[in-house]
């Protein structure tokens, strides 16, 4: 019985680990540019497919996947923003949403028509393989880098945002765009790297994840929805809020898995439901 608790409460850490990673993703897109990214999860599939990729025909370890899938990914969601996302600046976001939804929609379709709906597997790191008997569970050493891999660069990526300069101009762009150019800042170049360091965050989830799931075309269509109910839990565009509820909705379903595992695939929008009523703006979002 108590293996089993911490079984599932240590699978659930690992998912609210990649749910943490692609709402920080989410939520710093949203937070600057209004944009509602549905593309994240077709980005995260992008980099477990890099990764994988780059193993199969390039034999380009673990390692170097870490930094170039992300990269790759980073600079394709950079000329996005260049090209398709800035036209739609100061419209509703419900266009950017509908734009998102259709490349999501082309990048699992080119995916699928590629390599098929089977799915890969992408081996585990020499390094890290095998786990260690904690007595009350068996720790997988993979996952257990996973999760910490996941948190550190969270944590790292809230210190940026919250705690140094650039954060206060990335900050800044988020209240008045127009006031932060007139200081010099060149605020159109800024919008583009946030998306593009957005979308490499999904990419990295993917990557992290890609040892731990079936590397498939509809494999970020399938964690997407829970993200984006992450999101609006935390509230939109708080940097914080993704971080904490991605954690917290990851060990609410491990729990909810070990009592009743029927219910494990809806508790979060549970959740969310009963956050919306009693607080519009998310947990950790301020009111507009």
């Amino acid at each position: 019985m108590t293996q089993a608790l911490f079984g599932q409460l240590f699978l659930g850490l690992i998912n609210g680990s990649f749910y943490a990673l692609l709402s920080l993703g989410l939520a710093v897109i949203f937070g600057l540019l209004d944009v509602v990214n549905f593309a994240h999860g077709a980005q995260y599939m992008m980099g477990a497919f890099a990764a994988w990729m780059a193993l199969t025909y390039l034999d380009i370890p673990y390692g170097w996947a870490l930094l170039l899938a992300p990269l790759a990914v980073g600079l394709v969601g950079m000329v996005v923003e260049r090209t398709l996302l800035r036209r739609l600046q100061g419209l509703d976001p419900l266009y950017g949403l509908l734009l998102t939804f259709g490349l999501t929609l082309i990048a699992e379709g080119l995916f699928h028509h590629a390599y098929g709906n089977s799915g890969f597997a992408y081996p585990v790191p020499g390094w890290l393989r095998g786990g260690v008997n904690l007595g009350f569970m068996f720790l997988p050493l993979y996952r257990a880098w996973a999760v910490g891999l996941s948190l550190a660069v969270c944590l790292a990526c809230w210190f940026v945002i919250e705690r140094t300069k650039l954060g206060a101009y990335l900050r800044a762009g988020t209240e008045n765009p127009r006031l932060l150019q007139a200081f010099g800042v060149n605020v159109p170049l800024m919008f583009t790297l946030t998306y593009g360091f957005g979308a490499a965050l999904a990419a990295f989830a993917g990557v992290v994840a890609a040892p731990v799931y079936q590397v498939t075309p509809l494999m970020g269509s399938s964690v997407i929805m829970v993200v984006f109910a992450v999101v609006v839990i935390g509230g939109m565009g708080s940097i914080g809020g993704a971080i904490v509820t991605g954690l917290g909705v990851g060990l609410l379903e491990g729990l909810t898995r070990f009592w009743y595992p029927p219910a494990s695939s809806v508790v979060v929008f549970v959740v969310m439901a009963l956050v919306l009523l009693v607080r519009p703006a998310g947990l950790f979002g301020r009111e507009r």
